[in-house]
């Protein structure tokens, strides 16, 4: 890449993070998508959930840009409109979440729609390279798993967004994460829309960082969840760099974790999985005395090593690969072990 690319490319993002900023700004003030704090909340003041919107259009006005003098920098024309309009509908139904309420299952019903017109775009995965093992072959099976994929992925990052700039600040390392391992592999398309989330991302950052002055909403969460299960399956398949699907897990290994490990308690304990609660590992830390910021934080923490994981996983290979997961399992595992513990105790669950 030439200085002067590098140089275009640090301006636009610049201008994507000052438009997104802008209009979190706008809707902070303007636009009265409220969230009532209720016995599910950890806020206590009436906060404004509109900063999806701003998230939205951002991502959207730097896709659109890309699209029209990306050059290089875009898909072909088939894929990149079938990314488009999943990644528009996933937007539009959760931005009308925000404003008049949906269901659960409305809500998987619309993003169960959005994967299949993705998968069915070009995007789905077809062979899987594991370590220890090889390429294998998906056959049939590849859609459904590139379905259980997008739409678990939409829900974790949706079900994580529940204190004070934690979602925002995991889409920007994310995104910087994975646009980096995309860029040193020889990215395109992948490198610049890790570059356009990961801006629109921290504009919105600038105002939900504790205390949070705007929420996201569904109508952000969903959006970057299924941005980034999205941006998994092209970067393995369509984008120059052929990332390792694996990456995009490995980054968001802490909120995988949680929600698998949350949605199993409850499940085994008998408890509605689909109705909105505090029983994430995050949430019962917040409510044992940790504060948001402190909760944040360390989650940035973790975020930024498993960023420094998914750059040290594209540079090993074969089973070697595995070892990159071990520190992280056994880490989640001993969190879990003393959150789950210290939550008992307090009768928190």
């Amino acid at each position: 890449m030439t200085i002067s690319a590098l140089m275009s490319h640090m301006a636009f993002g610049v201008a994507l993070f000052a438009l997104s900023a802008l209009l979190t700004w706008v809707l902070m003030r303007k636009v009265r998508i409220i969230d009532h704090p209720n016995h599910r909340s950890s806020h206590r003041t009436p906060t404004p959930r509109s900063g999806g919107l701003a998230i939205v259009a951002t991502v959207f006005i730097g896709l659109l840009t890309v699209f029209f003098v990306g050059g290089e920098a875009r898909l072909s024309q088939g894929y990149y409109i079938g990314f488009l309009a999943s990644a528009l509908a996933v937007a539009a139904v959760s931005i009308y979440d925000d404003l008049h309420g949906l269901g659960f299952a409305a809500k998987l019903f619309v993003q169960t729609g959005a994967a299949v017109a993705l998968v069915l775009s070009g995007a789905g995965l077809s062979t899987v390279s594991l370590p220890g093992i090889g390429h294998v072959n998906l056959g049939g099976w590849g859609g459904a798993v590139s379905l259980v994929w997008v739409v678990g992925l939409t829900n974790a990052f949706n079900f994580m967004d529940g204190l004070d700039g934690l979602a925002g600040g995991a889409a920007v390392i994310s995104a910087a994460a994975f646009g980096l391992v995309a860029f040193l592999e020889g990215s395109n398309f992948i490198y610049m829309l890790s570059w356009i989330v990961a801006a629109a991302s921290l504009g919105f950052l600038v105002w939900n960082f504790p205390p949070a002055k705007i929420f996201m909403g569904d109508s952000g969460s969903q959006f970057l969840g299924f941005l980034f299960a999205a941006m998994a399956l092209i970067a393995g398949r369509y984008d120059g760099a052929h990332v390792p699907y694996l990456v995009m897990p490995l980054l968001f290994f802490n909120f995988i974790w949680d929600t698998a490990f949350t949605l199993a308690r409850r499940w085994k304990a008998g408890e509605p999985v689909a109705q909105a609660h505090r029983g994430h590992l995050y949430q019962l830390t917040n409510r044992m005395g940790a504060s948001h910021a402190r909760v944040t934080l360390t989650h940035y923490g973790i975020f930024v090593a498993q960023g420094i994981g998914a750059l040290v996983f594209v540079h090993v290979h074969g089973a070697a690969r595995l070892w990159v997961f071990a520190p992280f399992v056994a880490f989640q595992t001993i969190y879990t072990l003393v959150v789950i513990s210290r939550a008992r105790r307090a009768g928190l669950i």
